[in-house]
């Protein structure tokens, strides 16, 4: 079967350099188009369902909020752990599923059983928040706005720049870190609800049920229907000041002259300082397959943009930018490949010539920029764990290209013409390049089966190196061979024309690498050399 494929190849050149060209320019445009992340996107497997509720201690955290929820999501398939925490005024379950499981079933079940306990718990219990852990999710980059500006200002321009952000196409979403919920405060005088003869309580009612829209039904006339509401939304200082409180005689008491009512924030939960001032941080994560270079990128670019229109003393920095570390890899790739290349072509410029450096230096930049085409169509990102395999890789990828090479070229300065020698070269080490390929992969294949989360994490290194080394394989036995069958010159030294590639081959007829090769393999057959 591979004397045919081998014989196929060497009959339709053209084709075959065709491929060749479409591979290169493919892989190409792959490296260039792959998504770019720090780490692989898997599943992790822990979802997390936090419950708030304003004020309530520890211990009726867990006996109204947590009890509930764990009837509920202990009998959830596949569930491994579940644990709870109580706190003050929060309760927050951890539940652990088996590695590999099925996220977007077990997510789909705990939002389903969270419905169900939700109308077990208080009724001033905040809707529970159901969360999944996903590392593709963590932040890409964060942007940090800080300096001598009043906290209006600072919190103003962070929740227009985060609308800003989140428009970009490969942003997921943006959280504001140290930003305060805004919120209207009235200070009442009890001095003045005494002169006025008004209770609290009274002022309270009054505002609650004063922010509301009532639906008033509609109202049928026989030509048309028209709804009905009744607007008591609270939307501007203006109208709760000059909300009515009690009217006495001929004059109208407002909340405006009974207490102070102004704009501010939530208690501060946390701080968040750069060099002594007061900051913001929006932390910006991208969407699950985006590249991380090009959306980091559109980052910097939108807030140089909107920078120009904030205050000057606004200071603006930019942390925890993973995409610097994916350059470095991809840097470091490159440097890695270029350098193989030339110290492969040195080594075999020195051993066999220049026209044979050219063909085995192909190998390492073609079986690259096919893997690369190959994990693009399966799915793959370029993360670090891939980049580590693309590098650890680099000196197997040549090893069946020396050999063709070398046994080529041998038999050209025998007087053989290049398709002949080239020819039999690639039949005559089909098996040995198989078999030396093949003991290299193997090594690999037990780590597809890794388990855990480790395994999940891993298993990329496996893949990648198995797509590198199979296409260094092609490469080898397919594309170098016929290459080598057009570059290479015949030599001057006069040899009987070899019909036959299938002539038996003796370890003297070829170079020292291949020579031992033969010698082994003879010794372990127990033929005579």
């Amino acid at each position: 079967m591979m004397r045919t494929i081998i014989d196929a190849a060497f009959d339709r050149k053209r084709a075959v350099l065709l491929l060749l060209t479409f591979t290169l320019i493919s892989g190409a445009f792959a490296y260039l188009s792959i998504p770019k992340e720090s780490f692989p996107d898997i599943a992790i497997p822990n979802i997390y369902v936090s419950i708030t509720h304003q004020g309530i201690s520890p211990e009726d955290a867990e006996r109204l909020l947590i009890r509930p929820m764990e009837r509920e999501l202990q009998s959830i398939e596949g569930l491994k752990e579940l644990q709870a925490t109580g706190s003050e005024g929060y309760a927050n379950l951890n539940l652990e599923f088996d590695a590999g499981f099925d996220n977007e079933q077990a997510l789909a079940d705990v939002r389903e059983k969270v419905d169900l306990a939700r109308v077990e718990l208080p009724d001033d219990t905040d809707e529970p928040r159901v969360m999944e852990v996903n590392i593709a999710l963590m932040p890409v980059i964060s942007v940090s706005l800080s300096g001598p500006v009043p906290e209006a200002t600072l919190v103003q321009v962070a929740r227009d720049l985060k609308d800003k952000l989140e428009s970009l196409p490969g942003v997921l979403e943006v959280d504001i870190g140290g930003d305060r919920e805004e919120l209207m405060e009235i200070v009442i005088n009890p001095t003045t609800l005494e002169t006025y003869n008004i209770n609290f309580e009274e002022i309270f009612s009054l505002v609650r049920r004063n922010n509301l829209l009532v639906a008033a039904g509609a109202v049928d006339t026989g030509a048309g229907r028209m709804v009905l509401k009744v607007p008591g939304v609270v939307e501007s200082l203006e109208d709760m000041i000059r909300m009515p409180v009690k009217v006495v005689g001929d004059t109208v008491v407002t909340l405006g002259d009974i207490a102070t009512v102004r704009r501010t924030f939530k208690d501060p939960e946390g701080f968040a300082r750069i060099g002594g001032q007061p900051a913001l941080i929006l932390e910006v994560s991208k969407r699950i397959g985006a590249n991380i270079i090009e959306t980091n990128q559109s980052v910097r670019l939108l807030v140089a943009e909107q920078s120009r229109l904030w205050p000057e003393n606004l200071r603006v920095n930019f942390m925890q930018d993973e995409s610097r570390q994916i350059r470095s890899m991809l840097a470091d790739l490159q440097n890695n490949i270029i350098a193989g290349i030339i110290l492969v072509m040195i080594i075999i410029i020195a051993a066999l010539g220049i026209r044979a450096s050219l063909l085995v230096g192909l190998a390492i930049p073609g079986s690259f920029l096919a893997s690369i085409a190959i994990l693009n169509m399966m799915g793959v990102t370029l993360n670090i764990v891939v980049l580590f395999s693309l590098i650890l890789v680099v000196g197997l990828l040549v090893d069946g290209a020396v050999i063709v090479t070398e046994l080529g070229k041998r038999r050209i300065d025998q007087g053989f013409a290049p398709v002949k020698a080239f020819t039999y070269s690639t039949v005559r080490m089909t098996w040995p390049v198989i078999t030396s390929t093949a003991t290299t992969m193997v090594v690999f294949v037990p780590l597809l089966f890794w388990p855990g989360l480790i395994g999940e994490f891993m298993k990329f290194l496996p893949i990648t190196v198995l797509v590198c080394l199979s296409a260094a394989l092609v490469m080898s036995l397919i594309f170098v061979p016929v290459l080598g069958g057009l570059l290479e010159r015949k030599s001057n030294q006069v040899t009987e024309e070899v019909t036959d590639p299938d002539l038996t081959l003796r370890a003297g007829d070829c170079g020292p690498i291949t020579s031992g090769y033969l010698q082994l393999l003879g010794r372990l057959l127990g033929r005579p050399r």
